[in-house]
């Protein structure tokens, strides 16, 4: 069984939400690497835009399995972004630095490509847009 985040720019107040499966990993548990594969994803920047890769919507789907390996689908600003081959790195080294994270898969996907409305409002203001 695997519980799934969805991250920032799903609701319409652009704040995270989070769906809990059922899951052999204990509530409190989940609830702490959900808050803390969050923290550390907003550790990781976008170098041509001043707001962490979270808020600007870049993260589209998180999955805790019950062995703690995290899946994480994220995409780019635009494909041809010159640290697309750089960025699943970053992000794969901060969420492996979590406690209790056991394995982190970064997939890359364009589908559906990335626009400005999954950006939350701190990330709106963060680009002087809000």
């Amino acid at each position: 069984m695997q519980d799934q985040v969805k991250p920032a720019g799903d609701s319409p107040d652009g704040a995270a939400d989070s769906v809990y499966a059922a899951s052999s990993i204990p509530a409190d548990e989940l609830a702490r690497l959900t808050d803390d594969i969050v923290m550390a994803l907003k550790t990781v920047y976008d170098p041509e835009i001043p707001a962490d890769i979270y808020e600007l919507g870049l993260i589209y789907r998180i999955d805790i399995e019950d062995d703690r390996s995290v899946k994480i689908d994220m995409t780019l600003t635009a494909p041809g972004c010159p640290v697309a081959g750089e960025m699943p790195g970053w992000v794969q080294n901060a969420v492996g630095a979590v406690e209790g994270v056991s394995n982190v898969e970064v997939n890359m996907v364009f589908d559906p490509p990335w626009t400005p409305d999954r950006m939350s409002e701190e990330a709106q203001v963060a680009v002087g847009w809000y």
